[in-house]
């Protein structure tokens, strides 16, 4: 009570009455004038500005018709190998002679293509159907690579055809000679079990690494270029000075489309 009292007798005083009424000091019309800039940059952001963002998910370079495992049709002890891992075969092309009670047999491939990993060796005792090679399925040595990312299922209705895509290759150190960059040409419309990736690939190993949650595949073009090593285009001007070889594992950073702020700014 004693300060209402002196509060209304100081507002009563002739002195105190003639003296202007400040409002705000000059500091804080500054701090107000800023924020006003601000807000109204920020608004006209989220109305024609737009937010680009990343998917990233792990893949592989291949041929892209994929690979077989070769079985042995008959049990004996491996007494030739008439291949080699790398080695380009056609089809039907002697790869191992298998020695069995009845005589020699030739293991033979199924398809043309590449020779990825041959499990059988000279003196190995193989049983039927053991598997002792896996063939990538190349029709020419030539064949360009593609990139297969396995993408979450939840993810790949966001993955646009046509979307830039960067590739960090397994055998490529990143920091010095980039990532690799490509296009998506291809998005698979369902998702693939451990079991349908690994008879793709011919390898279970890659397909329990990509296959846990069931993935959808996306296949990416690799952008060419006529003047690196690799024949690829790189992220640096000449990329690395050997070139890449199919069944190489790398992680993709896709693009997706660019969204305007207030589509996720608002619910």
């Amino acid at each position: 009570m004693q300060f209402r009292q002196k509060a209304l007798s100081k507002l009563q005083s002739p002195e105190e009455l003639e003296l202007p009424v400040r409002f705000a000091r000059p500091q804080g019309l500054l701090v107000l004038s800023v924020t006003i800039v601000v807000l109204a940059a920020a608004s006209f952001w989220a109305v024609t500005g737009s937010v680009s963002s990343k998917l990233n998910a792990s893949g592989i370079l291949t041929h892209g018709q994929g690979s077989y495992i070769l079985q042995s049709p008959v049990a004996g002890q491996v007494v030739q190998v008439l291949a080699k891992e790398g080695e380009q075969l056609a089809a039907n092309a002697p790869l191992l002679k298998v020695r069995t009670q009845q005589g020699d047999t030739v293991v033979r491939t199924l398809a043309a293509g590449r020779v990825t990993a041959l499990v059988a060796a000279i003196g190995t005792v193989v049983t039927t159907g053991a598997n002792v090679a896996a063939v990538e399925r190349v029709a020419r040595a030539d064949q360009r690579l593609v990139a297969t990312l396995y993408v979450p299922a939840g993810s790949a209705s966001s993955v646009p055809v046509g979307a830039s895509v960067d590739l960090t290759v397994e055998s490529v150190p990143k920091d010095r000679y980039g990532v690799l960059r490509g296009h998506v040409t291809s998005v698979g419309r369902t998702s693939q079990s451990a079991q349908q990736i690994a008879a793709f690939l011919g390898d279970s190993q890659l397909a329990e690494q990509f296959g846990k949650s069931r993935p959808v595949a996306v296949l990416v073009r690799l952008d060419a270029s006529a003047t690196t090593t690799s024949g690829y285009r790189w992220s640096s001007s000449s990329g690395p000075p050997y070139g890449i070889d199919s069944m190489t594992l790398t992680s993709g950073a896709v693009h997706l489309a660019a969204q305007r702020p207030i589509d996720w700014l608002l619910p």
